[in-house]
Protein backbone atom coordinates (compact mmCIF):
# COMPACT_ATOMS: atom_id res chain seq x y z
CA UNK A 1 0.00 0.00 0.00
CA UNK A 2 3.19 1.62 0.77
CA UNK A 3 4.42 1.64 -2.70
CA UNK A 4 1.02 2.95 -4.08
CA UNK A 5 1.14 6.47 -2.18
CA UNK A 6 4.23 7.20 -3.35
CA UNK A 7 3.84 8.63 -6.54
CA UNK A 8 0.96 10.72 -4.99
CA UNK A 9 3.01 11.83 -2.12
CA UNK A 10 5.49 13.14 -4.86
CA UNK A 11 2.58 14.66 -6.51
CA UNK A 12 2.25 16.90 -3.70
CA UNK A 13 5.64 17.39 -2.72
CA UNK A 14 5.73 18.84 -6.52
CA UNK A 15 3.08 21.26 -6.07
CA UNK A 16 4.45 22.19 -2.71
CA UNK A 17 7.58 23.16 -4.46
CA UNK A 18 6.06 25.14 -7.78
CA UNK A 19 3.98 27.00 -4.71
CA UNK A 20 7.13 27.62 -3.08
CA UNK A 21 8.83 29.27 -6.00
CA UNK A 22 6.07 30.72 -7.47
CA UNK A 23 5.16 32.64 -3.90
CA UNK A 24 8.13 33.05 -2.20
CA UNK A 25 11.57 32.96 -4.76
CA UNK A 26 10.21 34.30 -7.91
CA UNK A 27 8.64 37.59 -6.56
CA UNK A 28 11.60 38.99 -5.28
CA UNK A 29 13.84 37.94 -7.40
CA UNK A 30 11.48 39.53 -10.63
CA UNK A 31 10.94 42.85 -8.79
CA UNK A 32 14.38 43.86 -7.79
CA UNK A 33 15.60 42.85 -11.43
CA UNK A 34 12.76 44.16 -12.84
CA UNK A 35 13.32 47.63 -10.68
CA UNK A 36 16.86 47.44 -10.86
CA UNK A 37 17.12 47.10 -15.07
CA UNK A 38 16.41 49.90 -17.85
CA UNK A 39 14.96 48.93 -21.47
CA UNK A 40 16.06 50.88 -24.15
CA UNK A 41 15.12 51.12 -27.93
CA UNK A 42 17.07 47.76 -27.98
CA UNK A 43 15.71 46.18 -25.26
CA UNK A 44 12.07 47.35 -26.06
CA UNK A 45 12.34 46.11 -29.75
CA UNK A 46 14.06 42.74 -28.79
CA UNK A 47 10.97 41.89 -26.85
CA UNK A 48 8.21 42.61 -29.11
CA UNK A 49 10.02 40.47 -31.72
CA UNK A 50 10.30 38.22 -28.91
CA UNK A 51 6.64 38.14 -28.97
CA UNK A 52 6.27 37.80 -32.15
CA UNK A 53 8.54 35.38 -33.04
CA UNK A 54 6.92 33.19 -30.57
CA UNK A 55 3.36 33.72 -32.54
CA UNK A 56 4.57 33.22 -35.50
CA UNK A 57 6.37 29.73 -34.49
CA UNK A 58 2.66 28.34 -32.40
CA UNK A 59 1.01 29.43 -35.54
CA UNK A 60 3.51 27.52 -37.98
CA UNK A 61 2.70 24.45 -35.51
CA UNK A 62 -0.61 24.72 -35.55
CA UNK A 63 -1.06 24.59 -39.46
CA UNK A 64 1.66 21.45 -39.83
CA UNK A 65 -0.31 19.96 -36.42
CA UNK A 66 -3.84 20.25 -38.17
CA UNK A 67 -3.45 20.58 -41.73
CA UNK A 68 -0.30 18.46 -42.59
CA UNK A 69 -0.61 15.66 -39.47
CA UNK A 70 -4.79 16.37 -39.23
CA UNK A 71 -4.23 15.48 -35.86
CA UNK A 72 -7.17 16.10 -33.53
CA UNK A 73 -8.64 19.16 -31.54
CA UNK A 74 -6.87 18.25 -28.67
CA UNK A 75 -3.59 16.68 -29.59
CA UNK A 76 -2.78 19.91 -31.85
CA UNK A 77 -3.67 22.22 -28.67
CA UNK A 78 -1.03 20.10 -26.98
CA UNK A 79 1.71 20.99 -29.59
CA UNK A 80 0.87 24.50 -29.72
CA UNK A 81 0.81 24.90 -26.31
CA UNK A 82 3.89 23.37 -25.41
CA UNK A 83 5.84 26.19 -28.11
CA UNK A 84 3.91 28.96 -25.97
CA UNK A 85 4.50 27.91 -22.72
CA UNK A 86 8.17 28.42 -21.48
CA UNK A 87 10.41 27.22 -18.86
CA UNK A 88 12.47 30.33 -18.86
CA UNK A 89 11.62 30.90 -14.83
CA UNK A 90 12.72 27.74 -13.31
CA UNK A 91 15.17 27.26 -15.70
CA UNK A 92 15.93 29.96 -17.87
CA UNK A 93 17.08 31.66 -15.01
CA UNK A 94 20.28 29.75 -13.57
CA UNK A 95 20.82 28.71 -16.89
CA UNK A 96 21.78 32.88 -17.47
CA UNK A 97 23.51 33.07 -14.00
CA UNK A 98 25.80 29.73 -15.56
CA UNK A 99 26.24 30.55 -19.02
CA UNK A 100 26.18 34.59 -19.16
CA UNK A 101 26.57 35.85 -15.41
CA UNK A 102 24.67 37.45 -12.65
CA UNK A 103 24.96 40.87 -14.37
CA UNK A 104 22.94 38.95 -17.13
CA UNK A 105 19.77 38.15 -15.12
CA UNK A 106 17.98 41.51 -15.31
CA UNK A 107 17.78 41.04 -19.21
CA UNK A 108 16.78 37.28 -18.65
CA UNK A 109 13.69 38.32 -15.82
CA UNK A 110 12.58 41.00 -18.63
CA UNK A 111 12.30 38.35 -21.59
CA UNK A 112 10.73 36.22 -18.84
CA UNK A 113 7.80 38.60 -18.10
CA UNK A 114 7.36 40.49 -21.41
CA UNK A 115 7.64 37.68 -23.99
CA UNK A 116 7.35 34.17 -21.66
CA UNK A 117 4.52 35.23 -19.58
CA UNK A 118 1.75 36.94 -22.16
CA UNK A 119 2.78 33.74 -24.39
CA UNK A 120 1.26 31.18 -21.53
CA UNK A 121 -1.46 33.80 -19.50
CA UNK A 122 -3.01 34.75 -23.26
CA UNK A 123 -1.67 32.65 -25.86
CA UNK A 124 -1.68 29.16 -23.97
CA UNK A 125 -5.00 29.47 -21.68
CA UNK A 126 -6.18 30.91 -24.89
CA UNK A 127 -5.34 27.68 -27.58
CA UNK A 128 -6.37 25.61 -23.86
CA UNK A 129 -10.07 26.98 -24.53
CA UNK A 130 -10.50 26.69 -28.02
CA UNK A 131 -9.40 23.02 -28.61
CA UNK A 132 -9.66 21.26 -25.28
CA UNK A 133 -12.45 18.89 -24.22
CA UNK A 134 -12.83 20.06 -20.91
CA UNK A 135 -13.23 24.06 -21.51
CA UNK A 136 -16.24 24.72 -19.75
CA UNK A 137 -15.01 27.43 -17.28
CA UNK A 138 -16.35 30.68 -17.28
CA UNK A 139 -14.76 33.84 -18.29
CA UNK A 140 -15.17 35.19 -14.52
CA UNK A 141 -13.64 32.01 -12.95
CA UNK A 142 -10.83 32.10 -15.46
CA UNK A 143 -10.32 36.32 -14.56
CA UNK A 144 -10.58 35.39 -11.11
CA UNK A 145 -7.41 33.07 -11.00
CA UNK A 146 -5.47 35.27 -13.21
CA UNK A 147 -5.60 38.01 -10.72
CA UNK A 148 -5.35 35.42 -7.47
CA UNK A 149 -2.52 33.20 -8.33
CA UNK A 150 -0.36 35.33 -10.23
CA UNK A 151 2.41 36.72 -7.75
CA UNK A 152 4.81 37.28 -10.53
CA UNK A 153 2.72 39.38 -12.59
CA UNK A 154 2.71 41.82 -9.65
CA UNK A 155 6.31 41.70 -8.74
CA UNK A 156 6.71 42.85 -11.86
CA UNK A 157 4.34 45.28 -12.29
CA UNK A 158 5.27 46.98 -9.09
CA UNK A 159 9.27 46.81 -10.26
CA UNK A 160 8.21 48.60 -13.37
CA UNK A 161 6.48 51.09 -11.18
CA UNK A 162 9.22 51.20 -8.66
CA UNK A 163 11.79 54.64 -8.45
CA UNK A 164 15.54 53.43 -8.76
CA UNK A 165 15.54 54.29 -5.04
CA UNK A 166 13.97 50.98 -4.20
CA UNK A 167 16.29 48.45 -6.16
CA UNK A 168 20.11 49.16 -4.85
CA UNK A 169 22.30 46.91 -5.31
CA UNK A 170 22.81 45.22 -2.46
CA UNK A 171 19.35 43.59 -2.89
CA UNK A 172 19.65 43.20 -6.40
CA UNK A 173 22.39 40.63 -5.63
CA UNK A 174 20.65 39.21 -2.68
CA UNK A 175 17.44 38.48 -4.98
CA UNK A 176 19.85 36.61 -7.42
CA UNK A 177 20.91 34.07 -4.31
CA UNK A 178 17.42 32.70 -4.80
CA UNK A 179 18.16 31.88 -8.13
CA UNK A 180 20.20 29.02 -7.20
CA UNK A 181 16.88 27.80 -5.51
CA UNK A 182 15.01 27.83 -8.27
CA UNK A 183 16.35 24.74 -10.98
CA UNK A 184 16.58 22.11 -8.40
CA UNK A 185 12.90 22.67 -7.18
CA UNK A 186 12.11 22.67 -11.08
CA UNK A 187 13.89 19.51 -12.15
CA UNK A 188 11.97 17.69 -8.71
CA UNK A 189 8.82 19.20 -10.21
CA UNK A 190 9.41 17.92 -13.87
CA UNK A 191 10.60 14.79 -12.35
CA UNK A 192 7.82 14.06 -9.79
CA UNK A 193 5.00 14.61 -11.96
CA UNK A 194 6.43 12.81 -15.19
CA UNK A 195 7.28 9.87 -12.37
CA UNK A 196 3.45 9.52 -11.24
CA UNK A 197 2.03 9.45 -14.77
CA UNK A 198 5.29 6.54 -15.37
CA UNK A 199 3.46 4.62 -12.09
CA UNK A 200 0.35 4.66 -13.54
CA UNK A 201 1.20 3.65 -16.75
CA UNK A 202 0.03 6.86 -18.51
CA UNK A 203 3.84 7.68 -19.32
CA UNK A 204 6.87 5.14 -20.97
CA UNK A 205 10.10 5.38 -19.73
CA UNK A 206 11.17 6.92 -21.64
CA UNK A 207 8.78 8.61 -23.63
CA UNK A 208 8.70 8.21 -27.36
CA UNK A 209 9.84 10.58 -30.13
CA UNK A 210 6.22 10.55 -32.05
CA UNK A 211 5.31 13.16 -35.17
CA UNK A 212 3.55 15.23 -32.97
CA UNK A 213 6.33 15.36 -29.78
CA UNK A 214 9.16 15.92 -32.62
CA UNK A 215 6.99 18.69 -34.46
CA UNK A 216 6.71 20.55 -30.83
CA UNK A 217 10.31 20.46 -30.06
CA UNK A 218 11.26 21.39 -34.06
CA UNK A 219 9.03 24.49 -33.38
CA UNK A 220 10.02 25.06 -29.64
CA UNK A 221 14.03 24.64 -29.40
CA UNK A 222 14.68 25.66 -33.29
CA UNK A 223 12.09 27.63 -35.50
CA UNK A 224 11.38 30.14 -32.73
CA UNK A 225 14.71 30.96 -32.20
CA UNK A 226 15.85 30.84 -35.43
CA UNK A 227 12.80 33.46 -36.29
CA UNK A 228 13.53 35.48 -33.36
CA UNK A 229 17.27 36.52 -34.41
CA UNK A 230 16.16 36.55 -38.36
CA UNK A 231 13.32 39.15 -37.66
CA UNK A 232 16.19 40.72 -35.11
CA UNK A 233 19.30 40.86 -37.44
CA UNK A 234 17.96 44.21 -39.70
CA UNK A 235 16.77 45.92 -36.41
CA UNK A 236 18.43 45.66 -33.22
CA UNK A 237 21.94 43.04 -31.57
CA UNK A 238 19.76 41.23 -29.44
CA UNK A 239 20.74 40.67 -25.82
CA UNK A 240 22.75 37.19 -24.92
CA UNK A 241 19.76 36.20 -22.71
CA UNK A 242 16.67 36.88 -25.41
CA UNK A 243 18.81 34.24 -27.30
CA UNK A 244 19.62 32.10 -24.79
CA UNK A 245 15.88 32.17 -23.21
CA UNK A 246 13.98 31.85 -26.72
CA UNK A 247 15.60 28.08 -27.06
CA UNK A 248 14.46 27.18 -23.28
CA UNK A 249 12.30 24.04 -23.05
CA UNK A 250 8.68 23.80 -22.92
CA UNK A 251 7.65 24.49 -19.10
CA UNK A 252 5.46 22.09 -16.75
CA UNK A 253 2.88 25.16 -17.23
CA UNK A 254 1.93 23.36 -20.23
CA UNK A 255 0.97 20.17 -18.62
CA UNK A 256 -1.61 22.59 -16.16
CA UNK A 257 -3.19 24.07 -19.27
CA UNK A 258 -3.74 20.49 -21.07
CA UNK A 259 -5.00 19.06 -17.56
CA UNK A 260 -7.36 21.88 -16.82
CA UNK A 261 -8.72 22.07 -20.69
CA UNK A 262 -8.61 18.49 -22.04
CA UNK A 263 -5.52 18.57 -24.41
CA UNK A 264 -3.53 15.58 -24.73
CA UNK A 265 -1.29 14.93 -21.63
CA UNK A 266 0.98 12.40 -23.52
CA UNK A 267 1.98 14.58 -25.83
CA UNK A 268 2.70 17.44 -23.56
CA UNK A 269 4.92 15.21 -21.25
CA UNK A 270 6.62 13.84 -23.88
CA UNK A 271 7.55 17.44 -24.89
CA UNK A 272 8.46 18.50 -21.52
CA UNK A 273 10.67 15.64 -21.16
CA UNK A 274 12.25 15.53 -24.35
CA UNK A 275 12.82 19.36 -24.71
CA UNK A 276 13.98 19.48 -21.20
CA UNK A 277 16.71 16.97 -21.90
CA UNK A 278 17.98 18.56 -25.01
CA UNK A 279 18.51 21.77 -23.71
CA UNK A 280 20.52 19.97 -20.49
CA UNK A 281 22.61 17.87 -22.49
CA UNK A 282 23.06 21.20 -24.98
CA UNK A 283 23.73 23.61 -21.46
CA UNK A 284 25.88 21.29 -20.48
CA UNK A 285 28.26 20.88 -23.40
CA UNK A 286 28.78 24.51 -23.17
CA UNK A 287 29.55 24.62 -19.78
CA UNK A 288 32.08 22.04 -20.56
CA UNK A 289 33.33 23.47 -23.77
Amino acid sequence: MAERRRPWAAARAARRSLTLTLYVLMPPVIFFNVAGSHIDVGHGVGLLLGLLASALGALAAYLVASRVLRLSRPRTGAVVCAVLSVNTGYFGYPLTVALLGRDQLSDAVLYDVAVTGPSLLLGAFAVGAALGTKAGEGPRQRVRAFFTRNPPLYAAVAGLLAPDALAPHALVDASQVLVAAILPLGFFAVGATLAENAEHGDLPMPPPLSRPVLLALGSRLVLVPALLMLLAAPLVDLPGPYRLLSAMPSGVSSMVVAHAYGLDMEITAEAVTWSTALVVIASLGSLLL
